[in-house]
């Protein structure tokens, strides 16, 4: 089993086989539109217009869990991160990370050896996950998109 293995819904309600991006780098977050990590916004963008030539997409999960920091309804979601945020990499339906009602493919990244069988502890934690759909990395919020450019470069 892998990250391609798994159906999620995009930001208007439409199943989205991961499969798609099969051999592509991906880079998967939980985000939210009101937390002090917000402003890591301007530089997933950053990394996703510079490497997305080179085969990285950047997932973005919104995810209301943590002190309802993404309040909106999904439409609004979207317009926030576009509009205020600059965002241009896909955004998928709210979801939850914890607990029995977590999407399966939280569920799947936190069992993972990299996953280490943790909670998610907020919001903008990030997963790395290589071409061939395996988790190579998780990074916690405090990690910045600047401090996970050299990976990627190394990566990509």
């Amino acid at each position: 089993m892998n990250v391609y293995d798994f159906i999620v819904r995009d930001s208007q309600g439409n199943d989205v086989k991961l499969d798609v991006y099969h051999g592509k780098m991906l880079l998967i977050i939980n985000s939210a539109t009101h937390c002090g990590y917000t402003k890591q916004y301007p530089g997933l963008e950053t990394l996703y217009q510079k490497y997305h030539d080179q085969g990285l997409e950047i997932l973005d999960f919104p995810c209301n869990q943590f002190a309802g920091q993404a309040p909106e309804d999904i439409d609004d979601y979207v317009s926030v991160c576009r509009l205020n945020h600059g965002t241009t990499f896909p955004i998928f339906d709210k979801i939850k990370v914890n607990g029995p009602q977590a999407d399966p493919l939280y569920k799947y990244l936190k069992s993972t050896p990299v996953g280490e069988n943790k909670r998610i502890r907020w919001n903008f934690t990030k997963f790395l996950i290589d071409r061939h759909g395996e988790v190579i990395g998780r990074y916690d919020s405090k990690i910045s998109p600047e401090e996970l450019d050299a990976i990627i470069a190394e990566l990509i």
